[in-house]
């Protein structure tokens, strides 16, 4: 896990109607180099927004540097990638084989990460992707979601996190990269600023940064915890977290999506509904929209958020960035936002509500997920994570 470093200004976006223009902003003003990845790339009138800041950004001369997932951004048209090239954007997929239907690892390892870097003097990090916000068919618009917007000392390992990724797939792909020289100010900010550590999860040496993250979060919880995620399926060592937080007082909520997406995991997450109500976890289902949120919140003291659902996709094969905050006003922020979206748009399940009216559905959760743990375990997720 990456150090804490103090004097950091972090600065918390809400949705895309906070993050977009910011973006917007810094690729504008850009004077040498851009990094961006993301897992979709999709080509409404945002990603038009965002592409064309791009496009206009390497024809004034800066390096632009864009990496999307092979998977999550296949349906981005080859010719808008060529119009992009054909202005100075440089282009990467990550892992452009796709085969969703394999057990192959190497094939279900994906770029997760939202990650942007602007010149080596300001970042963000979260779970927004490069798509808009209206886009929750049959729910009312915006998508929650959140990043961070980060300047100071801690872009030293951010700017160097980005370049290695970068450089790897340029390596595998054989493709020669334009090199830049962007100049970074490390220096503290003169107002103190915020502690913070950048996470990453990776096939190397990172490879549960950002798990031991949250269990060191929960551990040291002494009053509340609040768990924003859109893909909840942790595995025993993070049950038992959360368990044991319960025991020692400690208030937790988790927020989930009533939404199904992703059916197998939907269904999966619902299996562990029992349990975690029965051991006095509170669980809110959001429904007035679409919850594609990463965060959580530790006693109005520590904050999390970044791009890494706790699933076994996020915690055991993607590559992943998250941000943890030590800053009582950031988190205080970010509770607030969170408490206000559990008593705007979501629903209480209470243990007996779950027991007594969800039979079919709790049956065909335990089912699928026997099923998925097998598939799991044919890919090598351990049985006791």
């Amino acid at each position: 896990m990456s150090q804490y470093l103090s004097g950091n200004q972090i600065s918390l976006l809400c949705n895309g109607t906070d993050y977009f223009p910011a973006l917007i902003s810094a690729i504008e003003n850009a004077k040498y180099e851009i990094y961006l990845l993301t897992y979709i790339f999709e080509l409404d009138k945002t990603g038009e927004r965002i592409g064309d800041a791009l496009l206009q950004a390497a024809k004034r001369g800066v390096s632009v540097h864009l990496l999307v997932d092979g998977f999550g951004s296949r349906s981005l048209s080859k010719n808008y990638i060529r119009k992009l090239k054909d202005s100075g954007v440089e282009v990467l997929f990550f892992r452009p084989k796709i085969s969703p239907w394999t057990l192959k690892r190497s094939r279900l390892r994906r770029l997760h990460s939202k990650v942007s870097v602007v010149d080596g003097a300001v970042a963000f990090v979260g779970g927004i992707n490069i798509i808009d916000d209206d886009n929750t068919p049959s729910h009312i618009p915006p998508r929650i979601d959140y990043a961070v917007q980060i300047s100071g000392p801690l872009l030293k390992d951010i700017h160097g996190n980005v370049k290695h990724i970068w450089k790897g797939v340029c390596r595998r792909q054989f493709y020669q990269t334009r090199q830049t020289t962007a100049k970074i100010d490390s220096a503290p900010l003169s107002n103190g600023g915020i502690r913070a550590a950048y996470l990453v999860r990776d096939n190397l040496k990172h490879r549960r940064d950002i798990e031991n993250a949250y269990l060191s979060a929960i551990e040291s919880a002494k009053s509340e915890i609040i768990i924003a995620n859109a893909y909840f399926l942790p595995g025993l060592r993070f049950r038992h977290a959360l368990r044991d937080a319960v025991d020692r007082g400690v208030s937790v909520k988790l927020l989930l999506q009533q939404r199904t997406e992703y059916l197998f995991l939907d269904f999966a997450t619902r299996a562990l509904y029992t349990s975690l109500l029965s051991q006095g976890i509170h669980i809110y289902e959001y429904h007035k929209s679409h919850m594609h949120s990463k965060v959580a919140v530790i006693d109005e003291r520590l904050s999390i958020a970044g791009s890494s659902n706790i699933d076994p996709f996020s915690l055991f094969l993607s590559l992943e960035a998250n941000i943890i905050i030590d800053n009582q006003s950031f988190t205080k922020q970010l509770s607030q936002h969170l408490k206000q979206t559990i008593d705007t748009g979501a629903v209480l399940i209470t243990k007996d509500e779950w027991q007594k009216h969800h039979y079919v559905k709790r049956l065909m959760s335990w089912f699928v997920y026997g099923f998925l743990k097998v598939m799991l375990g044919a890919i090598g997720y351990p049985e006791h994570a």
